[in-house]
């Protein structure tokens, strides 16, 4: 349950498919929840929509044009360092390429089926099961 007495900060987070793959990032060391995996995306900010901010934040870090489809899943999370509704949505790339990244350690792009081998911040841990259940029902 989200803590009404701090402020709830909107987060808008790629499930980017590209040729079967999903991108997926590894959050920088000396951040909140170093070394975990997420879909990368970032905090919204004023005046633009979530689809908006998604691509920005993918422009800014890793210099990636997407194109975002609907809306998977919104999830309210609460961390001790602040409340969050991390809001998913599906997007496809015209090119795996990314450059310049900064805000992660690394990225991959994997296959849905081998996304549980990767240890997900708490808050995308039930947006990846629900997305592998819907390739797993797709397939």
């Amino acid at each position: 349950m989200t803590d009404t007495t701090k402020p709830v900060k909107q987060i808008a987070a790629g499930i980017i498919v590209y040729n079967g793959k999903v991108l997926i990032a590894q959050r920088r060391r000396g951040k909140d929840l170093a070394f975990f995996w997420e879909f990368p995306g970032g905090k919204l900010e004023q005046g633009e929509t979530l689809e908006q901010c998604l691509q920005r934040e993918l422009i800014e870090e890793m210099n990636l044009k997407i194109n975002v489809g609907s809306l998977f899943m919104s999830l309210p999370y609460d961390y001790p360092f602040g409340s969050f509704v991390i809001n998913a949505f599906m997007a496809t790339c015209d090119s795996p390429d990314i450059k310049n990244f900064c805000e992660h350690e690394q990225y991959k792009w994997v296959k849905p089926e081998e996304m549980s081998a990767y240890r997900f911040s708490p808050a995308d841990v039930p947006i990846v099961e629900a997305y592998i259940k819907k390739c797993l029902k797709t397939t």
